[in-house]
């Protein structure tokens, strides 16, 4: 028996395939690499305000204590964050320390309060370089660079 003669011949489309509407798997893959991205940048966001909300938490801390213990530890917080974000900062001391500072934030440390900052571990608690100024200046200092690196 032959059906041959009953077949219908085979029609291409004329217009092509059309691009739009999208199976929903190529819908499903949009979404996923569209959350995936947003998933990304919200967690380096919590990280970066997380920190910055720590360290400021810390430096706070200081904030009503006037002595040169509390200088020390400014200094200490502004090299944990070294350690985190510019390590090869960390060994900086003296006047490159201080300039690092200065290069690294939009305000600048004046004369004697970097002095204070360099000297705070090695003075002595009646020391003619400690303030009450000069710590309120570099508490300053310190919450202003600590928004401006982290």
């Amino acid at each position: 028996m032959d059906n041959l003669p009953e077949l219908r011949d085979i029609h291409l489309p004329t217009d092509g395939v059309p691009l739009f509407p999208l199976a929903y798997g190529w819908w499903f893959l949009l979404l996923a690499v569209i959350s995936l991205i947003i998933l990304i940048r919200l967690i380096v966001w919590i990280r970066r305000t997380s920190a910055r909300i720590y360290a400021r938490k810390l430096l706070s801390r200081l904030q009503n204590s006037y002595n040169l213990a509390a200088v020390v530890q400014m200094s200490e917080i502004l090299r944990r964050i070294c350690v985190r974000k510019y390590p090869q900062a960390v060994a900086l001391v003296g006047d490159e320390w201080i300039k690092f500072l200065n290069d690294k934030s939009k305000h600048i440390l004046d004369n004697e309060t970097s002095d204070l900052l360099k000297n705070a571990p090695f003075m002595p608690a009646d020391s003619d370089l400690y303030s009450k100024e000069k710590q309120q200046k570099l508490w300053r200092f310190c919450y202003d660079w600590i928004g401006d690196n982290l």
